[in-house]
């Protein structure tokens, strides 16, 4: 049976791999199993159980027991060579239950509905897969042009309000990884001549970690301009992000309107999700 945790504070592992203090929990053995869960979820490839003892100021006999029984449920893979432990294929049916459940999607809609009902503009939901977003909700508003972030459609995300928002909250070396060289950025017919390097990405991503949002302006479409917030997961993750798109030659004060706007619909998603606060 594995043992509880010998320390006063419980720790457990954010997705950027990292132990952090929490409360005591009342059922250590739960709390310990799903931070082991979650340091596997966030390394390059499998890792040898003394390593997550480490990670996680665990000892070694608790990680050792509790390791077994996930193994025994199919959540966990032993590599006796490598002497390695990573994700099993119940790890992966979890992942493939969130999806095909659509809880963002799900709690985002009536969020992004009500954005354009407030504001009469066109709004969105999109997640990041690997360098792109992928729009999960779109809801136009009447009587604007019809956008190209339709559901299901990806876009580069370096490119979009809902994907800076996003870049913005990665760790420097999971951004790093994501665009190595020059190469990694994607570029849309009609776009600006200035090249995309990853000096100038980190550039527009610290503007929108000190503003607290994201913006584009014609990069997607000519004659239109987006407004993006991040939502994040329990860990501080960027789980998703809401935008508005509306035409850039507005009369109106679209973004002393908008902004506010959308960053609060995002903070509210990232509340219903269990998140909190992006960094």
């Amino acid at each position: 049976m594995a043992q509880p945790c010998q320390s006063d504070p419980s720790r457990e592992v954010d997705a950027r791999g990292e132990a952090r203090v929490t409360t005591k929990s009342k059922v250590p053995a739960a709390d310990q199993t799903l931070a082991i869960l979650a340091h596997l979820a966030s390394q390059r490839g499998p890792v040898p159980a003394a390593t997550i003892a480490n990670a996680l100021h665990l000892p070694r006999s608790t990680v050792y027991h509790l390791l077994q029984v996930m193994r025994e449920r199919g959540f966990v893979v032993h590599l006796p060579e490598e002497r390695r432990y990573g994700l099993g294929v119940a790890a992966f049916e979890l992942s493939s239950g969130f999806s095909r459940q659509q809880p963002l999607a799900r709690l985002g809609r009536p969020l992004v509905a009500t954005l354009v009902d407030r504001l009469g503009e066109s709004g969105h939901l999109a997640v990041l897969h690997g360098r792109d977003v992928v729009y999960l909700v779109e809801e136009r508003a009447p009587r604007r042009p019809s956008l190209v972030t339709d559901i299901g459609v990806r876009l580069p995300a370096h490119l979009t309000a809902t994907g800076r928002a996003m870049l913005a909250e990665l760790p420097p070396a999971q951004l790093r990884a994501l665009y190595p060289d020059a190469s990694a950025f994607a570029a849309r017919a009609g776009e600006a001549s200035e090249p995309w390097t990853y000096r100038r990405l980190k550039s527009v991503l610290e503007r929108v970690r000190l503003d607290g949002w994201a913006a584009e302006d014609g990069e997607i479409t000519q004659g239109l301009a987006s407004v993006g917030a991040v939502v994040v997961d329990h860990v501080g993750w960027p789980a998703a992000a809401v935008a508005v798109t509306y035409p850039d030659d507005s009369e109106r004060d679209i973004l002393g309107e908008v902004v506010p706007t959308v960053r609060d619909a995002a903070a509210t998603l990232s509340r219903r999700i269990g998140g909190g606060e992006p960094r």
